[in-house]
């Protein structure tokens, strides 16, 4: 059992956050596809990250780790080999997905498995479109969930065009990267804007991609180039609990260093801003085609805001946070179209709804894809159970130091993207 001690004080000085998961899974893939050594610095060395090293190695790059530096050689795009044994993607949906499409191409076959987590969540999803393109996938449960395997490609797959029916940063990259050995451009198109890391990575090294409106094309590509250097930024999903536990506790006036600030992931930006929070970008900058800059954040008081539609893909992964932001708010907040979260690495809106309110009573409610909560309710210490589910164990954290305090029963799982956080807490 984890017990958080409520804040007495603000937090203020500067913090330094985690590199980037997105862009470190991203740099890791790509380098391994290239010809020429990549050193990727700052790199996220958290358990979902160290998946996917885990399975471009079995897949015949060269990595070398030390510390949050990370040496890749591949063997060029068309050099991955058979693995060895089944890939086990742990707990990274990230990892799974990307590869799916990595893979789908290819004339070798490959079995994926993960943890118990990962082994519920939906995969038909990304299934669909790249059985359209002609890959072969079969998976347990009708081809919806782990374990999956991909037959070897018997042709060159088919350029598609494909609709997306949700937005997702994963789908439409396991799309591109299936599309750089098609026969032909394959066209994705989105509902909404989803994180676009992915082509912003594949342009670094090489690839051809065209964007209109919500339409992005990926042409087939010979080789690509890898970069000597990939500096990944801090990661924003990190950011956020530093940005709320500040904006609500009294006394606040902290500066987080080094912040991708992707206009695809600033969502939690906009709608703490819209709330009444104050924070400042400074020092900005772009290194590997990604924004960076440092963000200062002072204590602020909040009012409830309803947002939802196309926002929501730019910030999915910072609602917990942003519900506890909610919770300090004078009125109520409404967040609707966040069904998604109920195929995360647990069913976000009810493990919101039934923890946050052991913290807060009657403050949080769900409905299929909306959450509402009322702000400025009593608080009190609780027990809470994080559901080995890293953001709740984080956004549960912060809620508690900025109450009467929390005991969580499961602090390991923020090893899946913010190793350090509860030292950073203390």
């Amino acid at each position: 059992m984890k017990k958080i001690l409520p804040l007495k004080h603000g937090l203020r000085g500067t913090l330094e956050i985690p590199g980037d998961k997105s862009v470190s899974h991203r740099s890791i893939m790509l380098s391994s596809l290239g010809t020429t050594p990549v050193e990727v610095t700052n790199f996220l060395a958290g358990a979902d990250c160290l998946s996917t090293v885990a399975c471009m190695k079995a897949l015949g790059a060269t990595i070398e780790r030390a510390g949050d530096t990370v040496s890749v050689t591949g063997n060029g795009l068309r050099g991955l080999r058979e693995p060895d044994n089944v890939l086990d993607a742990g707990n990274s949906g990230t990892t799974l997905r990307l590869l799916m499409g990595l893979l789908a191409p290819q004339k070798f076959l490959t079995t994926f498995t993960g943890d118990d987590s990962l082994r519920q969540r939906p995969m038909a999803r990304v299934i669909k479109p790249l059985t359209e393109a002609g890959a072969t996938i079969v998976g347990r449960n009708a081809n919806r969930n782990l374990p999956i395997t991909i037959l070897p490609a018997a042709s060159k797959l088919r350029g598609i065009t494909y609709r997306m029916p949700v937005a997702s940063a994963q789908v439409k990259s396991a799309i591109l990267l299936a599309g750089l050995y098609a026969d032909a451009p394959t066209t994705v198109i989105e509902p909404a804007p989803s994180r676009d890391h992915t082509e912003k990575m594949l342009a670094a090294f090489g690839a051809r991609l065209e964007r209109s409106g919500n339409a992005i094309t990926i042409f087939p590509a010979e080789k690509l180039t890898a970069p000597e250097k990939i500096s990944v930024p801090g990661d924003i999903s990190s950011a956020a609990y530093w940005l709320v536990l500040a904006t609500i506790l009294d006394g606040s006036d902290v500066t987080i260093r080094n912040v991708g600030v992707n206009e695809t992931r600033t969502g939690i930006l906009d709608v703490l801003k819209s709330m009444g929070a104050t924070i400042e970008l400074l020092n900005e900058r772009t290194s590997g085609g990604e924004r960076a800059a440092d963000l200062r954040v002072v204590s602020s008081n909040l009012r409830g805001v309803e947002f939802g539609g196309a926002i929501i893909p730019r910030l999915i992964d910072e609602i917990p946070a942003l519900a506890v932001a909610a919770a300090f708010a004078e009125g109520t907040t409404i967040i609707r179209d966040v069904a998604e979260l109920r195929v995360k690495e647990t069913d976000r809106l009810a493990a919101i709804v039934d923890e946050f309110n052991k913290i807060s009573p009657a403050t949080f409610e769900a409905t299929d894809d909306s959450l509402i909560i009322h702000g400025g309710r009593e608080k009190f210490f609780a027990e809470c159970k994080t559901r080995a589910d890293h953001r709740m164990a984080m956004s549960l954290a912060i809620f508690g130091a900025a109450a009467q305090g929390v005991a969580l029963d499961d602090d390991a799982c923020v090893k899946i993207s913010y190793p350090n956080f509860f030292d950073g807490l203390a």
